[in-house]
């Protein structure tokens, strides 16, 4: 929502402000240089991040006019949802939650938090470390480092669609200028022409650097930063699950990890200690 509105304001303000100094917007409609620029700085990102990232960035391009899937309502689910298994644990020990974690989708405890069960990659995440909890003889210094790697490589993975949308910014104003030079060359070799018509030929050249400067830092580059604000968002709720389960595996009460986990949060949609534990007894109880 808020792209659309910030494109539209964009627009209305950069043309309506030419438009108000006398400018023609129909000088700026040069098709064969919007393909030049796009067209080449395209290229450049297919030949960079062919295959597997390529199809990455056009599967993660539709979220950006999304709202983001981690709210408040869905760490409040999250927190009592750990705070159920990690109970449960601590009054029944590590086996009880053997059914739990081998099929969280007949699970109780799982199927009363439904914004936390539709994400595959979360319930994927928690299982497997409550697997290692419940079957290996790791420690919570080993648990550690393995979380760690895996957030690591998790973090490299969601972050490409941004590293290559906004390679694919940064190259849009060179390919704006490769567009006016080429406009330029067309000007010197049409001489012969009155200089009203090599005004117009010399106009059209420099809207290629207009263009290039102004896809680049209006349109394209915003998307970039859109889609590594997802990314980050998507690795907080794994550091959430990490310091939760870490801070239980190290003998805290179940209330107690949750509140570690509360504390990575943004303020945004950190929910405060009470709302937190009011809402985690209500779910417990239902």
């Amino acid at each position: 929502m808020f792209v659309i509105v910030g494109y539209v304001f964009m627009c209305v303000c950069i043309l309506g402000a030419y438009a108000w100094h006398g400018g023609h917007l129909g000088v700026l409609w040069q098709p064969s240089e919007i393909v030049i620029i796009f067209g080449g700085a395209l290229g450049g990102m297919i030949a960079a991040y062919g295959g597997k990232p390529l199809k990455a960035t056009m599967k993660a391009l539709p979220s950006i006019f999304k709202g983001s899937p981690y709210s408040k309502a869905f760490y409040m689910d999250l927190f009592a949802c750990m705070f159920e298994l990690l109970s449960k644990v601590r009054k029944e020990g590590l086996m009880s939650i053997e059914g739990d974690v081998e099929d969280p989708h007949a699970s109780p405890i799982f199927s009363k938090y439904p914004k936390v069960s539709h994400d595959h990659h979360v319930v994927e995440f928690m299982t497997d470390y409550l697997r290692l909890m419940v079957g290996g003889n790791l420690n919570a210094f080993e648990i550690e480092n393995l979380m760690d790697v895996e957030l690591e490589t998790h973090h490299h993975e969601v972050e490409l669609p941004a590293t290559a949308i906004t390679k694919l910014a940064d190259g849009l104003p060179a390919f704006g200028i490769v567009a006016a030079v080429m406009g330029v060359v067309h000007t010197m070799g049409s001489l012969h022409l009155p200089p009203s018509e090599l005004g117009k030929l010399i106009g059209a050249a420099l809207v290629g650097t207009f263009m290039g400067i102004w896809l680049a830092y209006g349109f394209v580059g915003p998307l970039g930063t859109l889609l590594e604000t997802k990314a980050k968002e998507s690795t907080q709720v794994f550091q959430t699950i990490k310091v939760t389960l870490l801070a239980s595996l190290n003998g805290y009460a179940p209330q107690v990890a949750v509140e570690f986990g509360r504390k990575v949060l943004d303020s945004t949609e950190r929910p405060s200690f009470q709302e937190l534990e009011d809402f985690v007894k209500n779910a417990k109880n239902k």
